[in-house]
């Protein structure tokens, strides 16, 4: 299938580049004529512009945005809605609020064109490990782009099949699924992110007690040297908490045990935020969601080894480097 794909960022271009591995074509723009010359050598059909961008599309045309949640996929997705036609689709592969899913959807349905909002999680790993995704939006419009979620989506892999899944949506065990109407797929990766902070947070404290184990404040015939490098790898193999996420921490402590390049200076990027809200709106309590999404609010004033080890994280998964800041 044929997608264009606006924003060719740390997700967006590895996007492109699965596609094409896969015998797609895609159509790219972005702000930054390098980025789109880089994925023009690799098989893409460059474009200068959104409106050229749409003209090179082919009819019923689909054009994903990747590009961060604001002001600026707003505006981009109103353009489109512009310059595309009846039976078009606009993608937000973002991490945009769903409720803004909602809204657009409802703008865009008089023209006639169609709007899928995809939840999608994989970070600058993507490209070889492939992308988790939440898809919101109307089953025939979603159904008619599944080859192209069905490349980009990690597949079955070696993960042992779930008992009891018989007669059930098989895309699932593939690494995708359709969530619901618009604004479901937003929804599910904004509770997913928020899950997120709570896993990397226990993580995060967990360590910092261990890296303690010898303060003085312990009785001396109690106090530890412990190896947080091994003790991270020997929990990645077998140890019921293992995950992706430990094998990232691992990873950050064989390279430096005393997280010297990490400030602990440790943002939010929104989902935590709205998840909370969501949760205060369904009268649901969420005791470690908030707390996490608190712990990061207190990083900004005073930093902790447990902080540091939430920026290595956030560098493994999805490449985003927190230099070291000044204390408010």
């Amino acid at each position: 299938m044929q997608l264009g794909m606006i924003g060719l960022g740390r997700m967006g271009g590895n996007i492109v580049r699965r596609l094409l591995r896969d015998g797609h074509s895609a159509v790219v723009y972005d702000r930054d004529p390098k980025t789109v010359a880089a994925l023009v050598e690799a098989g893409a059909t460059g474009a200068d512009s959104l409106e050229d961008l749409v003209a090179k599309l082919e009819a019923p045309r689909t054009a994903w945005v990747m590009l961060p949640a604001g002001a600026i996929t707003e505006e981009t997705v109103k353009q489109l809605g512009d310059l595309m036609a009846p039976e078009d689709t606009i993608i937000d592969g973002g991490n945009s609020f769903y409720g803004d899913d909602v809204r657009r959807a409802a703008e865009l349905r008089p023209k006639g064109l169609h709007y899928v909002d995809v939840g999608t999680s994989g970070g600058v790993w993507g490209l070889e490990r492939g992308y988790c995704m939440m898809i919101g939006g109307d089953k025939p419009t979603v159904d008619r782009l599944d080859p192209i979620f069905r490349t980009l989506a990690p597949g079955a892999g070696e993960i042992p099949r779930t008992p009891g899944r018989e007669g059930r949506d098989p895309r699932a065990e593939l690494g995708y699924i359709h969530a619901g109407p618009s604004g479901a797929g937003h929804f599910v990766k904004m509770v997913h992110n928020g899950i997120e902070y709570g896993l990397m947070q226990a993580y995060a404290e967990g360590f910092d007690i261990l890296r303690h184990a010898n303060a003085e404040s312990v009785p001396e015939a109690r106090r530890y040297e412990l190896e947080l490098g091994d003790i991270a790898e020997v929990w990645r193999r077998g140890s019921v908490i293992s995950s992706w996420l430990l094998d990232l921490t691992a990873s950050a402590l064989a390279g430096d045990e005393h997280l010297e390049d990490y400030s602990g200076f440790v943002e939010d990027s929104g989902e935590g935020r709205w998840t909370i809200n969501a949760a205060v709106e369904e009268g649901v309590p969420a005791t470690v969601l908030s707390n996490a999404l608190y712990r990061r609010f207190r990083s900004r004033e005073q930093e902790s080894y447990a902080d540091k080890l939430l920026s290595a994280m956030r560098k493994g998964f999805g490449g985003h480097l927190e230099p070291k800041q000044p204390k408010m």
